[in-house]
């Protein structure tokens, strides 16, 4: 079975809504998440479903009112990509609104890696 723009659509509404077992539920067992920020060339990467489960927790926690809005999506083959604009307060009041993307492989109709990135913007 091959991912669907609805299948991105559906994973984008499980992030807006913070729901941590959706959000698995589209993930391999083996998932990659590589975070835009973070030390290394690719931000930071979680890797397997634990790690990943705790990596998207971390952005909330980060962001409590975290939203990615206006999304935009397109699946060719086993690859897929979604376009949005990521809102966000963190918990010292700052205000992070910035264009992003992620760029997904795909394996057996399910997410194997979400490779994100933002841009850089100053907070508002």
């Amino acid at each position: 079975m091959s991912p669907s723009v609805a299948d991105l659509q559906a994973f984008a509404d499980a992030w807006n809504r913070h729901d941590i077992e959706a959000l698995m539920r589209f993930m391999t067992d083996d998932c990659v998440f590589e975070a835009s920020a973070g030390p290394d060339v690719c931000g930071t990467r979680y890797a397997g479903a634990e790690a990943v489960r705790a990596g998207f927790s971390e952005v909330w926690k980060t962001f409590p009112d975290a939203q990615w809005r206006s999304p935009r999506h397109f699946v060719a083959g086993d690859r897929g990509v979604s376009e949005w604009t990521f809102t966000g307060t963190r918990a010292d009041g700052s205000r992070v609104e910035v264009n992003g993307c992620d760029l997904f492989t795909f394996r057996d109709g399910r997410i194997a890696v979400k490779n994100s990135y933002r841009k850089n913007r100053p907070a508002l």
